[in-house]
């Protein structure tokens, strides 16, 4: 157990709350903001896209994808939705594994399973993602686990918004979602909410350790 004043790591989250996760080693360890970033360059330049093109395509600041691609800072959901978008491939391929099996073009897998333990992990400071089922193509739904380190609205430098809709289960502790037009919600373990997720919004844990939620965005 973490000491007192301690952050227990995601693996402690996961062990408090799945049965079996505390003996079972990951088989990944977290995708960190260098690996990332060297493959969000590597899909920039095999484009022959420079950053200029990619940050009118995007939306984003020149200086924001380049720090990305330099692994100086980690990118939000948000901002890697607009970059897959921009460069048009699933953006979970810039968060999984290099020796993750990717189907090949044209084909499409009856089912894919993953497993919490064994899913590629994303760090910010506010989040730490899990990517749900990431080798399934052309996916209208991205599944995500996620760990809630942010405590206050004011950790964030913006809200988050992309399109589409957003679903949300508390598997443990307690959350509160922002909304930029004023509008809050508290969510308890195993309560859930459906939102529309172009209204600016942030998550914030409420609970004594980090919460832990399941959304699925459309």
């Amino acid at each position: 157990m973490p000491g007192p004043g301690s952050r227990p790591s995601p693996k402690q989250i996961l062990a408090a709350v799945l049965p079996g996760a505390a003996g079972a080693a990951p088989s990944s360890s977290p995708v960190g903001k260098q690996e990332v970033g060297a493959k969000l360059r590597k899909e920039r330049k095999q484009r022959g896209m420079t950053l200029q093109q990619l940050a009118e395509r995007s939306g984003l600041a020149v200086s924001t994808i380049s720090k990305a691609e330099r692994g100086a800072m980690a990118l939000s959901y948000e901002k890697m939705l607009k970059l897959g978008a921009a460069l048009d491939i699933d953006m979970t391929r810039l968060f999984m594994g290099t020796d993750a099996a990717v189907p090949p073009a044209g084909s499409r897998p009856t089912v894919v399973k993953d497993c919490f333990d064994d899913v590629q992990r994303y760090e910010t400071d506010q989040y730490v993602y899990s990517v749900l089922c990431g080798a399934y193509p052309d996916k209208k739904m991205q599944p995500l686990m996620a760990v809630i380190n942010a405590r206050e609205a004011t950790d964030f430098s913006e809200t988050i918004r992309h399109p589409g809709q957003e679903f949300v289960i508390v598997l443990s502790g307690r959350v509160r979602i922002l909304f930029e037009n004023g509008e809050t919600l508290e969510l308890g373990r195993h309560e859930a909410a459906y939102f529309d997720s172009g209204i600016g919004h942030v998550y914030v844990s409420l609970s004594k350790q980090p919460a832990q939620v399941v959304s699925v965005c459309s």
